[in-house]
């Protein structure tokens, strides 16, 4: 007899600007072969060295607005001009596979998720200091610095939304950033539901009088 799938559980992960969210995942993908990343859709244009399909899809207005329509999207939001979108369909195949998925979205997007699927896990990632935060935004050498100080109000009302999630973890040492990331996960599988579905027979023959 075959035995059912069990189903994955979804990360939302959200941080501000600078607190080294995308470093974090990559290694967490890195470092636990049963977690992937979900690559969203948007309409920004492509920077050097991203790939579409890898960094996102890279797709117009009005091809992503048509997506809205259809409800191709578990969450969008306009982001500085920007539409970014996550795929429900992927999503939801990629869970029932029993693969577990991070979503990178920022707040609003993970209030989407919350909502239609509040058995996910969120987590949101915070630098240690207000002073790490702008110096890490400034010290990229990227940015103009009135889009830092963009980057800045909008790090200030991103962390005022941080208590509505799960857990919070400070990259503060980026090893023990990880740590406590791949903590979460794992302990999300040693769940007593999923546990029972995973070693029901075990279960079963230990409560078994001999």
């Amino acid at each position: 007899m075959s035995q059912a799938v069990e189903q994955g559980t979804l990360f939302v992960i959200s941080a501000p600007s600078g607190a080294g969210k995308t470093s974090l995942v990559a290694e967490m993908l890195r470092s636990d072969s049963k977690l992937g990343v979900s690559v969203s859709h948007t309409t920004r244009a492509m920077r050097d060295g991203e790939q579409d399909g890898v960094n996102y899809h890279f797709v117009s207005r009005d091809e992503f607005e048509a997506m809205i329509a259809r409800g191709d999207f578990l969450e969008h939001a306009d982001v500085f001009g920007n539409y970014y979108g996550t795929s429900q369909v992927w999503v939801r195949e990629t869970l029932a596979t029993g693969r577990d998925v991070i979503l990178e979205i920022d707040w609003q997007g993970a209030e989407q998720v919350c909502r239609l699927m509040p058995e996910c896990v969120s987590i949101f990632i915070v630098p240690p200091s207000a002073e790490t935060l702008r110096e890490r935004l400034t010290g990229r050498g990227t940015d103009a610095p009135e889009v830092v100080e963009r980057r800045l109000a909008e790090a200030v009302e991103e962390c005022r939304h941080a208590v509505e999630f799960d857990y919070l973890v400070v990259n503060d040492d980026f090893a023990v950033a990880l740590a406590d990331l791949l903590a979460v996960t794992r302990s999300q599988r040693l769940r007593m539901p999923v546990q029972q579905e995973r070693h029901g027979d075990l279960l079963a023959a230990l409560s078994e009088r001999s």
